[in-house]
């Protein structure tokens, strides 16, 4: 009887594994612990759209490096293959890939639903992204036809930790929100007594507010 695997979702542990990869075992999740880790799967090696992406990782992971986080790519592929791929990639990219990629048998990608039914026995392009204590902080899924921004990704990781460190909200297309600009959103009042001091607050110009369940401040230098 096939094995069935419940996908973990958003706020969950990610679930304890270990993979191998061309950097060697690695053990998930501990091995990224007090680390952003951004987990993402690709189709297949030496297909173009997983070439672009990886050389865009690949070419931004200095500022993934400075927020603190890492990247590990997957897919359906014995180790020898992802090796050869990469070393394609340098020799005729002039780029290296500087971190790990999970050979996978099938058996990590079904655990974290990356394998579309209808789609064969390739990956999707999902994103998992987890923070400094392995919890899933988002994930996000492609179509094989389209490759992912990076700009988008590195801003997700971005806003996770700026979210985390002040509580605060972050408003749609920040810093460039066509309402708020760069700056980021208080949590609505959840009793009267708050709300009240919310629009004292703003007419003090601790904030700026809407109203008292909209309130925005910039974030400090």
């Amino acid at each position: 009887m096939e094995e069935h695997y419940s996908m973990p979702l958003i706020g969950d542990k990610f679930p304890e594994m270990e993979v191998v990869t061309t950097h060697g075992v690695k053990k998930l999740p501990d091995d990224y612990k007090g680390k952003y880790l951004v987990l993402f799967s690709h189709p297949a090696d030496f297909t173009p759209v997983c070439t672009t992406e990886f050389y865009s990782f690949a070419k931004n992971y200095p500022e993934f490096k400075k927020l603190n986080a890492e990247l590990l790519g997957l897919s359906i592929d014995q180790v020898f293959s992802h090796i050869k791929w990469g070393e394609w990639i340098k020799e005729n990219l002039n780029m290296e890939i500087p971190f790990p990629i999970i050979a996978d048998h099938g058996a990590v990608a079904k655990k974290l639903g990356m394998v579309h039914p209808n789609k064969g026995s390739s990956t999707v392009r999902a994103v998992f992204v987890m923070d400094t204590e392995g919890i899933i902080r988002l994930i996000l899924y492609y179509p094989q036809e389209i490759g992912r921004n990076m700009d988008e990704i590195l801003r997700i990781v971005k806003i996770l930790q700026i979210a985390d460190k002040e509580k605060v909200a972050i408003p749609a297309n920040w810093p460039n929100s066509e309402l708020l600009g760069d700056h980021v959103i208080i949590p609505p009042a959840k009793d009267v007594e708050t709300a009240k001091k919310r629009l004292e607050s703003a007419e003090k110009g601790e904030f700026e507010c809407y109203d008292w369940w909209l309130c925005h401040k910039a974030l400090k230098k």
